[in-house]
Protein backbone atom coordinates (compact mmCIF):
# COMPACT_ATOMS: atom_id res chain seq x y z
CA UNK A 1 0.00 0.00 0.00
CA UNK A 2 2.73 2.36 0.85
CA UNK A 3 5.15 0.86 -2.43
CA UNK A 4 7.64 0.15 0.49
CA UNK A 5 10.25 -3.18 -0.12
CA UNK A 6 10.54 -6.01 1.67
CA UNK A 7 13.94 -5.11 3.48
CA UNK A 8 12.71 -1.24 3.96
CA UNK A 9 9.68 -2.53 5.39
CA UNK A 10 10.97 -4.87 8.10
CA UNK A 11 13.61 -1.70 9.09
CA UNK A 12 10.81 0.17 9.06
CA UNK A 13 9.07 -2.69 11.51
CA UNK A 14 12.38 -3.14 13.51
CA UNK A 15 12.24 0.81 14.79
CA UNK A 16 8.54 0.91 15.36
CA UNK A 17 9.02 -2.49 17.71
CA UNK A 18 11.89 -0.11 19.62
CA UNK A 19 9.48 2.52 20.24
CA UNK A 20 7.18 3.22 23.29
CA UNK A 21 3.42 1.95 22.35
CA UNK A 22 2.44 -0.27 20.03
CA UNK A 23 4.35 -1.73 17.51
CA UNK A 24 1.42 -1.57 14.63
CA UNK A 25 0.23 2.08 15.83
CA UNK A 26 4.47 3.36 15.34
CA UNK A 27 4.52 1.29 12.07
CA UNK A 28 1.67 2.94 10.79
CA UNK A 29 2.69 6.35 12.17
CA UNK A 30 6.36 6.19 10.62
CA UNK A 31 4.61 4.47 7.06
CA UNK A 32 2.52 8.14 7.12
CA UNK A 33 5.35 10.36 7.81
CA UNK A 34 7.47 9.12 4.75
CA UNK A 35 7.96 12.03 2.40
CA UNK A 36 6.23 10.37 -0.44
CA UNK A 37 3.21 9.76 1.42
CA UNK A 38 2.93 13.23 3.05
CA UNK A 39 3.38 14.76 -0.42
CA UNK A 40 0.35 11.85 -1.23
CA UNK A 41 -1.94 13.47 1.77
CA UNK A 42 -1.49 16.96 1.20
CA UNK A 43 -2.98 16.63 -2.22
CA UNK A 44 0.19 17.08 -3.95
CA UNK A 45 0.32 14.10 -5.98
CA UNK A 46 -3.03 11.85 -7.06
CA UNK A 47 -1.04 8.40 -6.19
CA UNK A 48 1.61 7.13 -3.61
CA UNK A 49 3.63 6.10 -7.02
CA UNK A 50 3.12 9.59 -8.45
CA UNK A 51 4.39 11.40 -4.77
CA UNK A 52 7.33 9.37 -5.10
CA UNK A 53 8.56 10.54 -8.65
CA UNK A 54 7.35 14.08 -7.63
CA UNK A 55 10.37 13.71 -4.92
CA UNK A 56 12.80 11.94 -6.75
CA UNK A 57 12.55 14.66 -9.23
CA UNK A 58 13.17 16.96 -6.85
CA UNK A 59 9.88 18.82 -7.46
CA UNK A 60 9.40 19.38 -3.24
CA UNK A 61 10.64 21.07 -0.37
CA UNK A 62 11.01 20.32 3.21
CA UNK A 63 11.61 23.69 5.12
CA UNK A 64 12.89 25.30 2.01
CA UNK A 65 15.55 22.93 1.04
CA UNK A 66 14.97 20.46 -1.92
CA UNK A 67 14.74 16.75 -0.30
CA UNK A 68 14.57 13.52 -3.39
CA UNK A 69 14.30 11.14 -0.89
CA UNK A 70 11.19 9.10 -0.42
CA UNK A 71 11.91 7.20 2.41
CA UNK A 72 12.72 10.62 4.15
CA UNK A 73 11.37 11.18 7.26
CA UNK A 74 8.81 14.26 8.26
CA UNK A 75 8.98 16.12 11.60
CA UNK A 76 5.41 17.87 12.99
CA UNK A 77 6.11 21.49 12.43
CA UNK A 78 7.51 20.84 8.81
CA UNK A 79 7.12 22.57 5.66
CA UNK A 80 6.40 20.64 2.92
CA UNK A 81 6.19 22.60 -0.49
CA UNK A 82 6.33 22.24 -4.19
CA UNK A 83 9.06 24.51 -6.01
CA UNK A 84 8.29 27.16 -7.93
CA UNK A 85 9.25 25.55 -11.02
CA UNK A 86 7.09 22.22 -10.42
CA UNK A 87 4.13 24.29 -9.54
CA UNK A 88 2.87 24.60 -13.37
CA UNK A 89 3.20 21.09 -13.72
CA UNK A 90 -1.18 19.99 -15.06
CA UNK A 91 -0.49 16.86 -13.14
CA UNK A 92 -0.04 18.92 -9.47
CA UNK A 93 -2.40 21.19 -10.40
CA UNK A 94 -5.41 18.40 -11.13
CA UNK A 95 -4.10 16.51 -8.29
CA UNK A 96 -5.06 19.51 -6.03
CA UNK A 97 -8.46 19.87 -7.24
CA UNK A 98 -9.11 16.21 -6.59
CA UNK A 99 -7.95 16.50 -2.86
CA UNK A 100 -9.60 20.37 -2.98
CA UNK A 101 -12.85 18.24 -2.90
CA UNK A 102 -12.24 14.89 -1.14
CA UNK A 103 -10.94 16.84 2.05
CA UNK A 104 -7.35 16.87 3.77
CA UNK A 105 -6.65 14.77 6.52
CA UNK A 106 -6.67 16.89 9.70
CA UNK A 107 -2.87 16.19 10.59
CA UNK A 108 -2.00 18.52 7.52
CA UNK A 109 -2.52 22.04 6.91
CA UNK A 110 -2.55 22.96 3.07
CA UNK A 111 -2.39 26.72 1.09
CA UNK A 112 -3.52 25.45 -2.17
CA UNK A 113 -3.08 28.79 -3.86
CA UNK A 114 0.81 28.71 -2.49
CA UNK A 115 1.42 24.74 -2.79
CA UNK A 116 2.69 24.80 0.30
CA UNK A 117 1.70 23.38 3.67
CA UNK A 118 2.60 22.69 7.48
CA UNK A 119 2.69 18.64 8.38
CA UNK A 120 1.22 19.52 12.15
CA UNK A 121 1.72 16.11 13.84
CA UNK A 122 2.09 12.71 13.25
CA UNK A 123 -1.22 11.29 12.88
CA UNK A 124 -2.89 8.69 15.16
CA UNK A 125 -4.39 5.05 14.56
CA UNK A 126 -7.51 6.54 14.28
CA UNK A 127 -7.34 9.11 11.51
CA UNK A 128 -5.48 6.58 9.48
CA UNK A 129 -7.80 4.59 6.77
CA UNK A 130 -9.20 1.64 8.97
CA UNK A 131 -8.74 -1.61 6.41
CA UNK A 132 -5.14 -1.40 7.80
CA UNK A 133 -4.79 -4.44 9.71
CA UNK A 134 -1.49 -3.66 11.61
CA UNK A 135 -1.54 -6.93 14.18
CA UNK A 136 -1.56 -9.12 11.34
CA UNK A 137 1.39 -7.79 10.18
CA UNK A 138 3.04 -7.62 13.66
CA UNK A 139 2.70 -11.24 13.72
CA UNK A 140 4.65 -11.57 10.64
CA UNK A 141 6.94 -9.98 11.66
CA UNK A 142 7.60 -10.60 15.62
CA UNK A 143 8.62 -14.24 14.09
Amino acid sequence: MYGVLERQFRNYYKRAAQRKGSTGENLIRLLECRLDNVVYRMGYASTRAEARQLVSHKAITVNGTVVNIPSYQVGAGDNVSVREAATKQSRIQNAMEISTQMGLPDWVEVDEKKLSGVFRSEPEREDVLPDINENLVVELYSK
